[in-house]
Order: structure tokens, then C-alpha cells, then sequence
């Protein structure tokens, strides 16, 4: 049986990539990379040649299944996408998720990640921070995710495309008031900056703005930190907590019933007149 590496690429400087990845690279009998042009521009430049399979979002159902076909005849695969980290808003989930239904053996060969690294020179609270990817397009899918947001208890980092950014900013201008934020742009490039400021100052800017980009917020220090125990608070406070979430009054009942161990339609009669 062949071994699975999850191996993370530069996501800029080519200097970026591991000493252990450029041997799984050499070693591995295949590479699956998202853009295989783009990924031979990589093993060009460390002078490795090795068969590619191309394996991205529009093909994972049909190639992990091939993919899994030669792990199981024993040849080792390292999985690749064109910058960063497999998996993180990057194919890899469905051949990663079906390695181990197989009892395949999936190894991580660190590196880049462009997240991690905006946000440890942001100087927002690393403690605990919440990755939400690329917010959806779908207008209730994406509300719900600035809602999301709105009432967050830790600093939160998205993805957004230039050509996107400005609408994003506005979106996020209706719901973090003064809090801070900071964008990133083009980590480890030339062009790497590094913006921090009021969301009004940003969206100035935002059509100047270019690369790939990382948008971090602070944390809501006003929001009402309850209890777990939710005995501790009234039926009343409870609704309006989620309803301020913008749940609608079905969701708001099912949770409230979740968090207090009791039937939804107990909770229902309750709220029946509201």
C-alpha cells in the first residue's frame, strides 16, 4: 500500500519551501497538483521530474478514485495545489477523506499558509482565531456567515479576491462598527503589505488594492459572553440572543431546545404568540 503526502508549497517566495518537501518530492512516484502547468514551473526550478496528474476541483470525484487505484498498487502520491496548503480552500479534502476509508496511510509535510502567516504579523489576538475560507456568494449563505462574524468572540480571518474586495468591505462595514481591521496582501511576495486601520480608511483604498488577500478582524469585545448553563438566563434573553444573530424564529427554537435539553415543541408553545 502507498503513502499519501500532503505536501505545502510556496505560496510566493520560492525560498519558502521545505528541505522535507523537496525530498517527498523527489521520492513520490506521482504528484497530483491542482495546476500541474503551474506546479512544473515549481519542479522545474528545484530541477525534479515526475509524472503529474492534474487534480482540482472540477475533477475530484473521477481522480481520487485513480488516484486511490495506485495508492493501493503501492505507489506513493504527493498531493500538491498551486500555493500554500492542500485542503485549505484547495482541493484535497475528497482523495484525503476516501485515504482513510481505505486504511491508506496520510502523511503532512508542513509549510506555507497563508492565513496563519498574515495573522501572526496583524497584531490582533492570536489566542483564538476562527477561518471562514471565502465567504459564500449565495445572499442567505453569506448572511448568515456576517452574522457570523458580527457577534465573533475571536479575531477572524477570510479570503477574498481583489476583484471582490470592495463589495466585501461593504458588506463587512454593517456589522463590525469600529472594530479593527487588517488586510494583507501578496504574502511573501515583493509586493507583500500589510494594511491595518478602520474599515472606512480601507475601502478608500480598495480599488487600488491587487494579489491575493487576506482579510483579519477583531474580535467583538462588547458582545454578551453567557454561561453555558442557559438555565442562568430567561426563555426571553435566550430568543433574543439568536435572534440578534439574525436566526430566523423555526432555527431560534430548535436551538434554544438543543441548549436546554427539552423538546422543540415545548419551546414552541412557549413562543407560539411571540
Amino acid at each position: 500500500m502507498g503513502k499519501l503526502y500532503i505536501v505545502a508549497t510556496p505560496i510566493g517566495n520560492l525560498g519558502d519551501i521545505t528541505l522535507r518537501a523537496i525530498e517527498i518530492l523527489k521520492n513520490v512516484d506521482i504528484i497530483a497538483a491542482e495546476d500541474t502547468r503551474h506546479t512544473l514551473k515549481l519542479l522545474n526550478h528545484l530541477e525534479i521530474s515526475k509524472p503529474l496528474i492534474s487534480y482540482h476541483r472540477h475533477n475530484e470525484d473521477v481522480k481520487s478514485k485513480v488516484l486511490i487505484e495506485k495508492l493501493e498498487e503501492g505507489q506513493n502520491i504527493a498531493l500538491v495545489s498551486d500555493a500554500g496548503t492542500p485542503g485549505i480552500c484547495d482541493p484535497g479534502h475528497e482523495i484525503i477523506k476516501e485515504c482513510i476509508e481505505k486504511n491508506i496511510e496520510i502523511i503532512p509535510i508542513p509549510g506555507a499558509c497563508a492565513m496563519v502567516n498574515a495573522l501572526i504579523c496583524s497584531g490582533l489576538d492570536t489566542s483564538e482565531f476562527t477561518f471562514l475560507g471565502f465567504l459564500p456568494l449565495n445572499k442567505k449563505s453569506r448572511k448568515e456567515k456576517l452574522n457570523e462574524i458580527k457577534n465573533a468572540k475571536n479575531t477572524i480571518i477570510i479570503y477574498e479576491a481583489p476583484h471582490k474586495l470592495k463589495t466585501t468591505l461593504l458588506d463587512l462595514k454593517e456589522i463590525i462598527e469600529d472594530r479593527k481591521i487588517v488586510l494583507a496582501r501578496e504574502i511573501t511576495k515583493i509586493h507583500e503589505e500589510f494594511v491595518r486601520g478602520k474599515i472606512d480608511d480601507i475601502i478608500n483604498i480598495a480599488d487600488n488594492i491587487k494579489g491575493e488577500i487576506v482579510i483579519m478582524i477583531e474580535k467583538n469585545e462588547n458582545i454578551q459572553n453567557y454561561s453555558e448553563d442557559f438555565t442562568n438566563i430567561s426563555l426571553e434573553e435566550h430568543y433574543k440572543m439568536y435572534e440578534s444573530q439574525g436566526l430566523d424564529k423555526k432555527e431560534i427554537i430548535k436551538k434554544i431546545a438543543k441548549d436546554r435539553k427539552v423538546s422543540k415543541n415545548e419551546i414552541y408553545q412557549k413562543f407560539i404568540d411571540t
